[in-house]
């Protein structure tokens, strides 16, 4: 059986092909664009960045503020290939680029992407929650900065992503991003359901044993969540007491609460 994190294309489906059959290899698919952010000083650590928010994603978050991303395909994609050009234009006022989604490693793409940024001199940053690992690994050596979204503790992901086996690919994607030796920010998304307390603790666990000293917690905002029951139950929001993340920093000794 396929396991449910399968790239969309097949690339991580098992190896081997008959040589019996003929191969028709098909022409490179374009980078499928979502929307795309000119400039924005959030996105990148301490750089001025375009953000390109790649279409689809395998996993259905509930709390997710950009629902219409996950579909393979969007209503209104964005020309890469304008983008690019637009680029050009830029160099010397952008510092970087980050691919952002949705989740851009599910694209065949990506890769290419990349490159074509590398090329006019830009940094590349990505945004990932590791849905994908082997192409991860494929693009990691050649990406500046990663924002890894964790979902939960390995044990409860399906509760977030609604797809079973997430939390295997995601904690395998976290631990190629740790050996790579690429700078990195650890975040996680908060909600009273999806993130309560005690799975928070078990997730400072987590991030501990693999060496992770810092770790960005975002609290739940309810625009744009498409789920009425997540934003009744957080209609303002989530909190974050002290206490609780004193108890958080004596594993991981450096919390961020976003605001």
């Amino acid at each position: 059986m396929v396991p449910p994190y399968a790239f969309l294309d097949g690339s991580d489906m098992p190896d081997g092909t008959d040589s019996s059959v003929a191969v028709t290899v098909a022409p490179p698919l374009p980078l499928r664009v979502g929307g795309f952010v000119p400039f924005t000083t959030t996105d990148y650590p301490d750089a001025l960045a375009a953000v390109v928010f790649c279409q689809g994603c395998p996993w259905r978050c509930a709390y997710c503020h950009n629902p219409h991303l996950q579909p393979p395909r969007g209503d209104a994609e964005d020309d890469f290939a304008r983008i690019l050009d637009w680029l050009s234009t830029r160099r010397r006022l952008l510092d970087a680029v980050v691919f952002s989604g949705g989740e851009p490693t599910a694209q065949a793409a990506l890769g290419r992407a990349i490159d074509d940024v590398r090329a006019q001199g830009l940094l590349v940053g990505l945004h990932t929650g590791g849905a994908y690992p082997r192409r991860l690994a494929s693009v990691l050596p050649r990406v500046d900065w990663v924002g890894f979204d964790v979902k939960a503790p390995g044990d409860a992901y399906s509760s977030v992503t609604s797809v079973d086996g997430s939390g295997r690919a995601a904690l395998a994607s976290l631990d190629l991003v740790l050996a790579a030796g690429v700078a990195y920010e650890v975040r996680t998304t908060v909600h009273p359901q999806l993130t309560p307390a005690a799975a928070l603790m078990r997730l400072a666990g987590e991030l501990a044993s693999r060496g992770v000293i810092r770790w960005a917690l975002q609290p739940f905002r309810p625009t744009g969540c498409a789920d009425e029951a997540l934003v009744a139950a957080a209609p303002r929001g989530a909190t974050l007491d002290d206490a609780l993340l004193t108890r958080l920093s004596a594993r991981v000794p450096i919390i961020d609460v976003r605001g």
